[in-house]
């Protein structure tokens, strides 16, 4: 194990040993022990009770943050010349479709999300090879192919985000910056909660949340009371 900075021990120190937090504890917690000279994400891991290899406890969906992610996020629109307008008044970076697509193909990818409409599909297929390695490939379930892109957008800038347990059933978001008030961290937190014990699976046995983390980049996880959550 490498020596610890200065920062590191100032931050162990603030740290007790066993402690189990509300959602707020941890939030003003983690702004203590968070030293980054740059505004770090606000992260959160949830351990669900879920077999993911069943295709009836796969946990995926869509959540609109209370005060957003506090990321700049890029937004590509591929979709018919009628709605191009609609798409960039609603704040899409990017709005077009055949250009688009060959950009991709010559290995352009510097977007965050893309948004596109269901009769366009069949030409974005050809594109998963590229897309869905990088989390980037429209799907219906997070709302990212729909006919109304416009709203789309406007949902992803304003906080909308997507997630899915991975093969160990675990999740993992970003929800926000260091840079927000204690509240906010926490009320974000909370909302993400609520929406996953939405989509519980009616198949999942026993404890639903076993365990959830809030972390910084680059700071310890600090464990929540889950009891106090699950309803």
């Amino acid at each position: 194990m490498g020596k610890l900075t200065k920062n590191q021990k100032l931050a162990l120190e603030k740290i007790e040993a066993g402690k189990i937090y509300t959602l707020k504890e941890a939030a003003d917690k983690l702004k203590e022990i968070t030293f980054t000279k740059f505004d770090a994400s606000f992260d959160i891991d949830v351990r669900l009770g879920v077999d993911p290899r069943k295709a009836n406890q796969m946990v995926r969906g869509v959540v609109s943050l209370p005060y957003g992610t506090g990321k700049q996020v890029r937004v590509l629109v591929l979709c018919s010349s009628d709605a191009e307008a609609a798409a960039k008044e609603a704040g899409a970076d990017y709005v077009g479709l055949d250009e688009y697509i060959e950009k991709i193909k010559g290995g352009w990818t510097d977007i965050d999300v893309i948004i596109t409409q269901p009769a366009i599909m069949g030409k974005i297929g050809a594109l998963g090879r590229i897309l869905g390695p990088r989390g980037l490939m429209p799907n219906p379930k997070s709302g990212t192919v729909t006919p109304d892109v416009a709203k789309a957008v406007k949902e992803v800038k304003q906080g909308k985000i997507d997630f899915k347990v991975d093969k160990n059933g675990i999740v993992h978001a970003s929800i926000g910056k260091i840079s927000f008030s204690a509240e906010q961290m926490a009320e974000n937190a909370q909302e993400f909660i609520n929406t996953l014990i939405k989509l519980k699976p009616a198949t999942a046995k026993g404890t639903y949340l076993k365990s959830i983390y809030l972390s910084s980049t680059m700071s310890r996880g600090l464990k929540i009371d889950t009891k106090s959550l699950e309803q």
